[in-house]
């Protein structure tokens, strides 16, 4: 017995989307779990200095950082208040493509360690994945802007309520020990990327 055609198409599109879910569920679940697991490893052996790995302005090895700070956090406060960003706006950016996800990822982590490279303090080692929740909201906001889409503009306009404030806030020198130039860098990252990935992001409503 044959299935009418569009129940037929209509079960591949549910499962294709299922599929599209699971496959974020599982990258954004890696990829903010591997972050837990290096902060877990520093603080079963704390011996091995990994926050030195971070980015130190102005110096050569500093640059390493640029790569290494996300997964790097002073405390479980500094990772816990990371986490949220970055579950809820990691997904978000994971739409209408996960390559999204990635050029939002890579835009955040150059603009965050490079300002930080450039503007830190002397001597100072800057650490964390805030520049990357900067960097995601920096990046949905611009993507509303670019694309004119009424999703993407509802997302932007989501990310502006809910964060718009605290990124303000916290790109601006006014809190000691806080890497404002992070976050300046990372929310700067996140719109230059949108911007060059605006041609994959014509699909997205």
């Amino acid at each position: 017995m044959s299935q009418p055609a569009a129940s037929t198409a209509s079960s591949r599109a549910a499962g294709s989307f299922v599929d599209q879910l699971k496959a974020r569920v599982a990258l954004l679940a890696l990829f903010v779990g591997s972050m837990w697991a290096v902060f877990f490893l520093s603080v079963s052996m704390p011996f091995l200095h990994l926050n030195r790995h971070g980015v130190v302005p102005r110096t050569l090895g500093g640059l390493q950082g640029i790569l290494f700070a996300p997964w790097l956090h002073a405390g479980l406060w500094h990772i816990a208040a990371n986490t949220g960003g970055l579950l809820v706006l990691g997904w978000l950016a994971m739409w209408p493509r996960i390559t999204n996800f990635w050029q939002a990822t890579l835009g955040a982590m150059l603009g965050a360690g490079l300002c930080a490279w450039l503007l830190g303090a002397p001597y100072s080692v800057h650490i964390g994945a805030s520049g990357l929740v900067f960097g995601y909201a920096g990046y949905l906001i611009a993507r509303g802007f670019y694309t004119r889409g009424i999703l993407s503009i509802l997302v932007a306009l989501f990310v502006l309520s809910s964060y718009g404030l605290s990124m303000l806030l916290g790109a601006l020198p006014l809190y000691p020990g806080i890497s404002w130039q992070s976050h300046l860098g990372g929310a700067i990252g996140g719109i230059v990327a949108a911007r060059l990935s605006r041609p994959s992001l014509r699909a997205w409503p």
